[in-house]
């Protein structure tokens, strides 16, 4: 980023892709690859980033994977800051297990912001009670589902014939598309996030 790390969050995401210099979505990668530069008349030049603005690069990175609020971002970093455990690699598992995040990695949905929608509108259930919260955390053993009335619409009948899946299906969860389920089977690790981000960064922009 060049001068300012600000991100327009009302910019269209291949836009924001460019800004972060990651594609947030895979429809995102193509306009990325043609422009892999930040948008604006000076993103072309290569001026030096301060290392203020290398960190905040990272802690916008990581915000935008999991399409979050600085306010999220800040009491996740907060509750992982507080444990024993490395403060880096709990803070990325503490958002992993974000609901529409679990919704999202399971190929229940398209996107991060598809699985925000679907659960906000209360299309899904965890241990067969629905939630609305995108930022319910799931814990390990917990049942995310389809709700039975919600899946024979047509995102869902996309998803349940593997459409969304992208990659190797995390191993931590273990999800059934044709029945619309997946089940946490442990706290992920954060090898096997697969997010882009320095983590260490963002734990050092927060503890300035």
């Amino acid at each position: 980023m060049n001068g300012d790390v600000y991100v327009n969050e009302a910019r269209p995401k291949a836009r924001i892709s460019r800004a972060l210099g990651i594609p947030l979505t895979r429809k995102d990668t193509k306009y990325f690859e043609r422009r892999p530069y930040p948008p604006g008349v000076h993103g072309r030049s290569r001026r030096k980033s301060s290392d203020y603005q290398v960190r905040l690069l990272e802690k916008q990175r990581l915000r935008f994977q999991y399409n979050i609020s600085e306010k999220q971002m800040r009491r996740a970093f907060d509750e992982a800051h507080r444990s024993s455990a490395k403060t880096g690699d709990l803070l990325v598992s503490l958002l992993e297990r974000r609901l529409d995040a679990v919704v999202s990695r399971a190929g229940l949905a398209r996107t991060i912001y598809q699985a925000r929608q679907v659960v906000a509108h209360g299309h899904i259930t965890v241990d067969g009670v629905k939630v609305d919260r995108p930022s319910y955390r799931v814990r390990p053993g917990q049942v995310v589902r389809v709700r039975e009335s919600s899946r024979e619409k047509a995102p869902f009948q996309i998803a349940a014939a593997g459409a969304h899946v992208d990659g190797p299906t995390a191993p931590y969860l273990s999800t059934d598309l044709a029945e619309l389920t997946t089940t946490l089977l442990r706290e992920p690790e954060r090898r096997e996030v697969r997010v882009i981000c320095d983590e260490q960064l963002v734990v050092e922009f927060y503890s300035r």
